[in-house]
């Protein structure tokens, strides 16, 4: 399969590349995918992945901050991650995360994601790992934990070095889901 591969920062994609991308995360999570998810992808760089279909795959990562033992980390936080239900294991999700994981293992302290368990399974095989400690956000009022998120957060240490998991995670705030 011939595919072509884009990695370009959200300024520098076209209006019909955007809507592409939201197609595809519209039609990968079957219509789960809210406005709030695609903000998150927003403002980052973005990895598409082209077959002779179309956009095939996707991916971003956006800077955010992540406070760990009284340091605030510069974080590449991956965001929406999808393949077309058509292209699906064919290693195109692996193409998309190898580049968000070279820019991350480059460009920032910490690499982190939220993911479904149907994901965890391919973030777990590529050395992404499970948060087992808690997990906060800096909130308009003040720090709170999140346990919901709790379990659902990977992470990917790059310049930081390894993190102590008796150490919560505190996510710099946004609308939406926090992590």
């Amino acid at each position: 399969m011939t595919v072509r591969l884009r990695i370009a920062h959200t300024a520098d994609l076209a209006p019909g590349e955007l809507r592409a991308a939201r197609a595809l995360l519209d039609q990968a999570f079957d219509g789960g995918f809210s406005d709030q998810d695609w903000d998150h992808g927003l403002g980052g760089t973005h990895v598409l992945v082209h077959d002779r279909a179309g956009l095939a795959a996707h991916g971003s990562v956006v800077m955010r901050r992540i406070r760990h033992r009284g340091r605030w980390l510069r974080t590449g936080y991956v965001e929406a991650v999808a393949v077309r239900p058509d292209a699906r294991r064919t290693g195109l999700g692996g193409r998309v995360l190898g580049e968000l994981e070279r820019i991350i293992g480059r460009a920032y302290d910490l690499g982190a994601l939220s993911a479904s368990e149907d994901g965890a399974r391919l973030y777990t095989a590529r050395g992404w790992q499970r948060w087992p400690g808690q997990v906060h956000a800096l909130s308009p009022d003040g720090i709170v934990r999140l346990p919901d998120e709790e379990g659902d957060v990977f992470v990917r240490p790059a310049l930081a070095g390894p993190l102590d998991p008796a150490g919560e995670l505190v996510f710099d705030w946004r609308d939406g889901d926090v992590a």
